[in-house]
């Protein structure tokens, strides 16, 4: 791992954002790089324990301390071929995985700087792709079977690389025009911009994957065609439902659905046009935004770099606990504490506790929302808390709101044995890098299944 003191003698260091005046007004990504010393001396800081708590915490297993020790070395192809042993899109989650290792990292526990293992991923991908390191494998030996894939996102894409490389033939369909799923439409081009996706999506089709995009499956087509046309079929849907606020007003123009947004601002930075009518543009306007989650964050950055006017956050449950520490969630598990991405530094007014009552407009346009301040009472002898409404309810003005409260666990018809749910679709929303663990264990099922 370099120098066995490094823990000790270098601090951690991170790359850091673009400055706010900057990257406002663009959306290219906002996170910047470390020079390659400086990269390999954060690698260096990995302590390579006894009982590594970094790979317990990572639903991939990804074992940092083996390619942190590579990459300290400054063996960039080494540390490229142990990341993707376990992670078959580093690229991805070392953008935008929460990083559940660092919080995990022993580190971390010491003296809350654990190693920058999310950073030292993005980097290590990225040198491998200039490098030349990562080509396609046009030797996959085919065993005869064919799998469809219902799904283009990340757990469908895990699957499909599992199954490809395992030797089937693999058809990806999806509903979009684009492959990518939430990392294409979900996530703005400032966390990830889509061409990292377009390279990885190259490199499928070239190792024998067939993409059949634009195309939509409904459920019964999954029973009754797809399960009879191929040895498998593998459902990776996501959650396409999103939680929707049934309050007066919700028909008012100017109240959309957090992804309406977020995924008509990605299609129109790849060139697709929409009318003034269709377009969701927080330019000019007053946003409030619903949910304290990431993805009503996402909503304030793509809302500044729209050219708002303000944004307001607002969450119904309590404030986070703050500092790095969540007495109720110790390490090595990951802590829910008050989270400050980069969109809420480009300025936010964020408020918690709040209650949304019903949405104000004129001449069937927003123009406020009604809300009440509550509080969480315990309930007697355990159980959900009661919310409890305080003071009086006050006006918060907006043209513009967005719902990002989650998305409903989708609900699935009985499917045939040869039928496997995974990512999302199973488990209802989850993180991106638990959906791609999910695909690739979808696609082991898969091959344990057709093996018999």
């Amino acid at each position: 791992m370099g120098s066995a003191k490094a823990f000790l003698e270098i601090n951690r260091q991170e790359a850091g954002y673009r400055p706010i005046h900057d990257r406002i007004h663009d959306f290219g990504e906002v996170e910047q790089t470390l020079n390659s010393r400086e990269r390999k001396l954060q690698a260096s800081r990995c302590m390579d324990c006894g009982v590594p708590f970094c790979h317990w915490a990572c639903p991939l297993g990804n074992k940092a301390p083996e390619w942190n020790a590579a990459l300290a070395r400054g063996d960039w192809e080494l540390a490229y071929r142990r990341l993707s042993a376990t992670n078959p899109f580093p690229e991805f989650t070392g953008r935008i995985c929460p990083a559940l290792c660092e919080k995990a990292c022993v580190l971390n526990r010491f003296n809350h700087q654990p190693t920058t293992n999310r950073e030292d991923e993005a980097a290590i991908t990225e040198m491998a792709f200039q490098e030349g390191f990562v080509v396609p494998n046009t030797d996959i030996v085919r065993n005869g079977r064919s799998v469809a894939i219902v799904g283009a996102g990340p757990a469908g894409l895990a699957a499909a690389h599992a199954l490809n490389r395992m030797g089937f033939s693999v058809t990806v369909l999806d509903k979009n025009e684009a492959a990518g799923g939430l990392l294409r439409y979900g996530i703005p081009n400032f966390k990830l911009n889509k061409a990292i996706i377009d390279r990885r999506i190259r490199l499928l089709q070239a190792e024998g994957i067939a993409f059949r995009l634009g195309e939509a499956v409904a459920p019964d087509a999954i029973a009754t065609q797809l399960a009879r046309q191929h040895d498998a079929v593998i459902v990776a849907t996501g959650t396409p439902t999103a939680r929707d606020l049934a309050i007066p007003g919700r028909h008012l123009g100017g109240v959309h659905l957090a992804l309406e947004m977020l995924a008509q601002q990605n299609r129109v930075l790849a060139g697709m046009e929409f009318d003034a009518a269709q377009r969701v543009s927080a330019r000019g306007k007053d946003v409030l935004v619903i949910g304290g989650g990431d993805t009503g964050s996402d909503c304030i950055g793509t809302a500044h770099r729209q050219g708002c006017r303000s944004v307001t956050q607002i969450e119904i449950m309590p404030r986070p606990v703050e500092g790095p520490d969540d007495p109720h969630n110790p390490w090595p598990n990951y802590p829910r504490t008050l989270k400050t991405t980069s969109s809420h530094e480009e300025g936010c007014t964020r408020r918690w506790n709040i209650n949304t009552l019903e949405f104000l407009g004129a001449d069937g346009k927003l123009t406020g929302v009604r809300v009440q301040e509550v509080e969480w009472q315990p309930a007697p002898g355990g159980g959900r808390p009661a919310m409890v409404a305080k003071g009086e309810p006050f006006v918060i003005k907006a043209e513009l709101c967005l719902l990002a409260m989650g998305f409903l666990k989708p609900e699935h018809p009985s499917y045939p044995a040869n039928v496997v749910v995974c990512g999302d679709a199973a488990s209802g929303a989850s993180l991106v890098v638990r959906a791609m663990a999910s695909g690739l264990d979808a696609a082991r099922r898969i091959h344990h299944l057709t093996s018999k």
